[in-house]
């Protein structure tokens, strides 16, 4: 059951789903680009502790704001050779866009970490249902709070749901999102861009305003930027926007909270295989998703959630504040 006990906030998560579904629907009826995959047929770089899938994926689509138990394939978030180590015992962490993606990948490790945590999303609970059964499975507590980010009321309510439950609010990870790309920018219409700019920018200032008043110190905010806010997209102009404000954000509020004893940080993605991507791209290029970075695949949610537990943790980021940590696979040079 989810903890907010206010269905008039799931009524306007579930309205927002449909807003956006509105804005993504017509941009997916006029996509008439010829996408041609890339000709490099180089094998996809392998670093980590398993391998990880590469392009070409299963052609695609999805309507927002996407399940991750809808993806081909799954996305690995429980990064089952990452073991914890007590870097964030007690804890209670609020996490925004924990159903799915980076934010369950987040709320996966936190929980190993010792770290109750509050799952915020959008309506897609069969997703959060499956991160809470995730966290309980570390031996962590954890709840749900469905709701719209943008919405300053649901800011407020979710802290508040957080702390009465869970006893505290150590950690606030910023992390949901809206993104629709466009190929031409007179195909930006002033609800699509209003969308962006309040769930991703309005979204993490209302959240970040409600958590600040009981963040201890010692405590710790963490923005998901994104590349595009370092180098921008051609084709996401105002996503690009809100990543590239986000940053700013970050470095300003990590300023402003020294005071209080509260670090804010970012990390800044490249492509992750989430949700966020099929719900954004017609098949064929999901199909090719992270095949033009130079390690040539995507990023798996759990290569991305360790930046998290490392910024939120006072035992390894103590000395680090308005800092953005990009995780891009790699840097071109073109």
């Amino acid at each position: 059951m989810a903890e907010t006990q206010t269905p008039q906030f799931q009524k306007d998560a579930a309205q927002t789903a449909d807003a956006q579904r509105d804005i993504q629907a017509p941009l997916d009826a006029r996509e008439k680009r010829s996408f041609k995959p890339d000709a490099d047929d180089k094998p996809a770089m392998q670093a980590g502790a398993r391998p990880y899938p590469a392009p070409p994926f299963p052609q695609q689509h999805q309507v927002k704001p996407g399940f991750e138990s809808r993806l081909d394939p799954a996305p690995m978030y429980d990064a089952p050779f990452y073991k914890g180590s007590g870097k964030l015992k007690d804890k209670v962490a609020l996490i925004t866009g924990a159903d799915s993606g980076i934010g369950r990948a987040v709320a996966v490790l936190f929980a190993r970490e010792g770290c109750d945590v509050a799952i915020a999303y959008l309506d897609e609970e069969s997703d959060a249902l499956e991160t809470r059964a995730a966290v309980e499975n570390e031996g962590r507590r954890a709840i749900l709070l469905p709701g719209d980010v943008a919405d300053p009321a649901y800011a407020k309510v979710a802290v508040a749901a957080t702390v009465k439950s869970l006893g505290k609010l150590d950690i606030l990870v910023n992390n949901a999102a809206f993104q629709e790309h466009v190929m031409d920018f007179e195909d930006i219409t002033a609800e699509h861009f209003d969308r962006t700019i309040k769930t991703n920018l309005y979204g993490y200032f209302h959240m970040a305003q409600a958590a600040v008043k009981v963040i201890p110190p010692g405590g710790a905010i963490i923005n998901t930027g994104s590349v595009t806010g370092l180098l921008g997209n051609k084709d996401l102009l105002d996503y690009s926007t809100t990543k590239g404000g986000i940053h700013a954000f970050t470095r300003s509020l990590a300023t402003h909270l020294i005071d209080k004893g509260i670090r804010v940080n970012a990390v800044a993605p490249g492509p992750v295989w989430t949700p966020l991507n099929p719900a954004d791209k017609l098949g064929p290029q999901v199909a090719e998703f992270g095949a033009k970075t130079p390690m040539r695949r995507p990023a798996q949610p759990e290569e991305i959630a360790p930046a998290y537990v490392f910024l939120a943790s006072p035992q390894t980021s103590s000395y680090i504040t308005g800092e953005v940590l990009p995780i891009i696979g790699g840097y071109s040079g073109g």
